[in-house]
């Protein structure tokens, strides 16, 4: 029977580095475990469960049992701590069974929490913010780059980067997400807008009013313009902005040092790459030979 992965695409494909037999080292065993004997993943990203949806999967599992094992890795004394598959195991325990299959992975705690966040962020049903969040972890507690989680996960850089940028969102704003008032369209049109005060003043109006993304969108532009912005300007200096920052970040790790991107209104500019020493120029100038071998 051909083995089956949590994540249809299979976890290889979505960590860097992580080869088919690898990952098949790394699981001991396939086997049934009991539920009382499983402890909840202390990374797990998601905070939300929708009972409704436990309930319905809770139905299938006593009908059918569990299709998809869990993931856990071995803590010792008889007892497990999940990697993934949360919902599963709730819904096992609503369903009343006492044992579950699941795979037996060994992994450190920071394998755990890049297996766990990478595997919720691939669920449709995890919240923008949860997303957002997740996102961050990642990059704050696994020490990725933009550039490596956007591989990692299988999404545009830019995909990434305006998930991030939700969390820099009032909190009522990222509440009204989580309790899906508003869609992603309706988070990155407020996103675009700076001032707070009329981030929630437009957060009202599109609740309130029950707006689309367009409307929303129109609300925004027409808010611009009054106050004497071009909102098409704004927006593609921003994005020029978001994309000089990336580069400079790109090539800040490909000479390991300081490398400032310069552009002027009219479009020309400069790339500065900073050196303290001549022995660090000479490097730098290595590296430049490297790329034109």
């Amino acid at each position: 029977m051909a083995k089956k992965y949590a994540l249809g695409r299979g976890l290889g494909a979505l960590i860097e580095g992580v080869e088919k037999e690898t990952l098949e080292k790394k699981v001991e065993a396939n086997m049934e475990i009991s539920v009382d004997a499983i402890e909840a993943n202390p990374f797990q990203p998601r905070t939300n469960f929708n009972d409704q949806a436990l309930e319905e999967l809770a139905a299938s599992v006593r009908k059918l049992g569990i299709v998809q094992p869990l993931t856990v890795r071995d803590a010792g004394n008889g007892k497990y701590q999940l990697i993934a598959g949360e919902r599963r195991l709730r819904a096992a325990r609503l369903a009343g069974l006492t044992h579950v299959p699941a795979y037996v992975r060994t992994a450190d705690d920071q394998a755990m929490l890049e297996l766990a966040l990478v595997e919720n962020i691939q669920r449709e049903d995890l919240d923008a913010v949860e997303v957002a969040i997740s996102f961050q972890r990642l990059i704050e507690e696994c020490r990725l780059t933009q550039e490596q989680l956007s591989d990692r996960v299988g999404k545009q850089r830019s995909t990434v980067s305006n998930y991030l940028r939700l969390l820099k969102l009032p909190a009522e704003i990222q509440l009204g997400i989580r309790n899906k008032y508003l869609m992603m369209g309706h988070a990155r049109t407020l996103i675009n807008i700076e001032d707070t005060k009329e981030q929630m003043a437009v957060y009202y109006e599109i609740v309130d009013g029950g707006l689309s993304v367009r409307a929303a969108e129109e609300l925004v532009k027409r808010l611009q313009k009054e106050k004497g912005k071009d909102p098409q300007k704004e927006e593609k200096k921003k994005k020029l902005n978001n994309d000089y920052k990336q580069m400079s970040e790109h090539l800040k790790n490909m000479f390991s040092t300081d490398v400032n991107v310069r552009i002027n209104e009219k479009g020309k500019g400069k790339i500065v790459i900073a050196f303290n020493t001549s022995e660090d120029m000479e490097r730098i100038l290595g590296v430049f030979d490297r790329l034109n071998s």
